[in-house]
Formats: structure tokens, C-alpha cells, sequence
């Protein structure tokens, strides 16, 4: 199978018109005519994650974040960007990304996050329609059970393996509704409160935007890689179903920079 029908498949889920309009999904690196010896499926690209689709004989990666946010001048070892694109290049490793098309895509990156935290009636909040696609850039549902909100956050943070959380006031009412957005999501904090939200999740917020919630929503702030980790599951089921016979691999690589001490 070629690397533009692993392509096509993740498109056909997450098609590129649902990407924002300052995003940059889909092909970063390579050539689409190659057959696929093996995707190596991940949340970032760096050198390290080059190095280990080569170790493993993938010569595609699968990523969530894309590579290349803007145009390159220069593809030099200047930066780790550009040595990545080289090493990229040099292992003929072709680079795919599934960015915000797989944020807004039904079944995406929240739904996955909704799946893992166990909720149900899981939907849209937020909701838009792009070129006749249902989209949206966050979900909300509802927890089996209603739940204290200390009890809630210690939730949270053992299943998506969380040092910390930033959370504000905690809640003196149960938590029954959730709203979730992966990665930067406090542009959806007031879509959240009038979907009637009791809690909104996310992976990183503005300092100011806590300011006046106190006791309207329970906000927990998770961590941009922690709230998008299990995005290549989603890569994984896609790549499985829709091209039988192409190798799978979880990247091993840990890409997040930010560490806690």
C-alpha cells in the first residue's frame, strides 16, 4: 500500500477543510507514491522521533502536531526543526500530519479524550459546519455518575498520568457535565459555561481567564501533550481498518518539553 493511501484514509476521517486557517495539516515531508514499509504514529516530530521510525523500518510518521507551522528559508542544522526536515529527507521518512481537522473531526482528539474519562451522550459544543461537515472544536458530555469535584480532578489526573493539575476554587456542587477541549482550549472557556458545563478540561489556559469563575465551572487544566497522548490511538484504529496489511508502531518516544519538578 503507498504512503497516499494512508493519506487519503486519515483524510476521509479528518478531512483538511476542517483544519484552522492558521494551521498547517496534512503532508510536511516526502514522497506519496512510496509504499508504506510501516507508520511509526506520534504526537510530535523531532529528531528523536526520525531516529526511531528509522530503528523500527517505518518510513512514514503519523503525527498530531505538524512540523512545519510556516515556510522554510533555510534547511540547514540551524534549528531543530530544519535538521529534523533533514533527517527526514536523508532517511526518506515521508511526515503526515492530522493537526485541527482532527480537533474538530466527529470521533477526533476530544471524543477520544470524552471516551478515556468515560462519558456519555458525548457531542459537540461549540458546533460549525465546514464546506457541508459537521465539526467542532470541543465536546461535552455527562459523567456515569455525578462526582465531588476534588474526587473529579484526582480522577482526571490518574487516568491521563498528571503530576499536577491547574485547576481554580474547586466546586462546592457535584460535577455531573463535562466539556473538553485537547491542547490550548481557553477560547472555548464561554462556549463551555452556556453548553451548562459543571467542569471544563483542557490542556493549557491564559492565566487571566481564570479570573471570575469561582464556583460557575470547575476548571482543570491538564497539560498541552497529556490532554492530546492518546491522538495516535485514533491514527492507529484509522491506519488498521482502512489499510489492512500496513505495520503499525506506537511511537516510544516521550516528545513533551515541559517537565515537572
Amino acid at each position: 500500500m503507498k504512503i497516499k493511501e494512508v493519506m487519503t484514509a486519515l483524510e476521509r476521517f479528518a478531512p483538511l477543510p476542517l483544519q484552522e486557517g492558521w494551521d498547517n495539516a496534512g503532508l510536511q515531508i516526502g514522497l506519496t507514491e512510496v509504499e508504506v514499509s510501516g507508520a511509526l504514529l506520534c504526537l510530535d516530530v523531532n529528531e528523536a522521533i526520525i531516529d526511531e521510525a528509522v530503528s523500527k523500518g517505518c518510513n512514514l510518521v503519523v503525527s498530531h502536531h505538524p512540523l512545519l507551522f510556516h515556510g522554510l528559508k533555510t534547511i540547514s542544522d540551524a534549528d531543530s526543526v530544519q535538521r529534523t526536515v533533514m533527517k527526514a529527507i536523508e532517511n526518506r521518512v515521508a511526515v503526515v500530519s492530522m493537526h485541527t481537522n482532527m480537533d474538530n473531526a466527529r470521533g477526533g482528539v476530544n471524543f477520544k479524550i470524552a471516551e478515556k474519562m468515560g462519558l456519555t451522550n458525548v457531542d459537540f459544543f461549540a458546533r460549525k459546519t465546514v464546506d457541508g461537515i459537521e465539526a467542532g472544536s470541543g465536546v461535552v458530555g455527562d459523567l456515569p455518575q455525578p462526582m465531588d469535584a476534588a474526587e473529579f480532578v484526582a480522577g482526571v489526573k490518574k487516568q491521563f498520568g498528571v503530576d499536577c493539575a491547574m485547576c481554580n476554587e474547586l466546586l462546592k456542587r457535584p460535577v455531573r457535565r463535562v466539556a473538553i477541549c485537547g491542547g490550548a482550549g481557553d477560547f472555548l472557556l464561554d462556549d463551555a459555561v452556556k453548553a451548562s458545563a459543571d467542569a471544563f478540561v483542557t490542556g493549557e489556559m491564559h492565566y487571566h481567564v481564570y479570573f471570575g469563575r469561582e464556583q460557575q465551572i470547575q476548571i482543570c487544566v491538564i497539560g498541552h501533550y497529556q490532554s492530546e497522548q492518546y491522538t495516535k490511538e485514533i491514527f492507529k484504529t484509522i491506519i488498521e481498518e482502512e489499510c489492512p496489511g500496513v505495520p503499525v508502531v506506537m511511537a516510544q518516544t516521550n516528545t513533551n518539553p515541559i517537565i515537572y519538578l
